[in-house]
């Protein structure tokens, strides 16, 4: 089998963040993000995840990076080096389009961090993976995500149902 050529930067740098490929030595810090219920609230089923989730969820990141070129990177602080979430780009199969997209520690929320990454992935998705637009898919109460996605530049622009929930289709423009 043939690998798919990598399109996206491994890692990129942005004023605060590190965003880098996980690796096997992040699944503990990753587990207990996603172990949140709180964190996973407008996602998958609305529940945290255990272990055994979120390692297939880890596997299932690589894959996509493997399959599509690009994907989804570990969010790393500059400083501290501690993990506070994931974001990148996001194409499986039967999506309504390349989506962009971000998840966050709690104790990362509200400090700009999702903004931060997500201008530098839009801007990498369009210049280096050759796409032609952006998706973010959006819980309709997921008040947070939306404002990001608004700052992007993004309009919500249909609710679809994806995976047996009802989402906003915001639309983020190139910068």
């Amino acid at each position: 089998m043939q690998s798919t050529e990598i399109k996206a930067p491994l890692t990129l740098t942005t004023a605060r963040l590190q965003l880098r490929q996980f690796t096997e030595a992040d699944l503990p810090e990753y587990a207990k993000m996603l172990a949140d219920d709180e964190v996973m609230r407008y996602m998958a089923n609305g529940q945290g995840y255990d272990l055994d989730a979120a390692w297939k969820s880890l596997a299932l990141m690589l894959g996509h990076w493997r399959l599509r070129g690009y994907g989804l990177w570990a969010l790393e602080d500059i400083q501290s080096g501690r993990l506070l979430g994931r974001a990148g780009l996001y194409y499986p199969q039967g999506w309504p389009g390349i989506e962009i997209g971000w998840l966050l520690r709690r104790a990362s929320w509200g400090q700009g961090y999702a903004y931060e990454a997500a201008q530098t992935i839009r801007d990498v998705a369009y210049s280096h993976v050759g796409a032609s637009s952006l998706v973010s898919l959006i819980h309709p109460m997921n008040a947070r995500s939306r404002r990001v996605a608004e700052k992007l530049g993004g309009k919500a622009n249909k609710t679809l149902e994806i995976q047996q929930k009802q989402v906003l289709l915001y639309s983020i423009p190139k910068s």
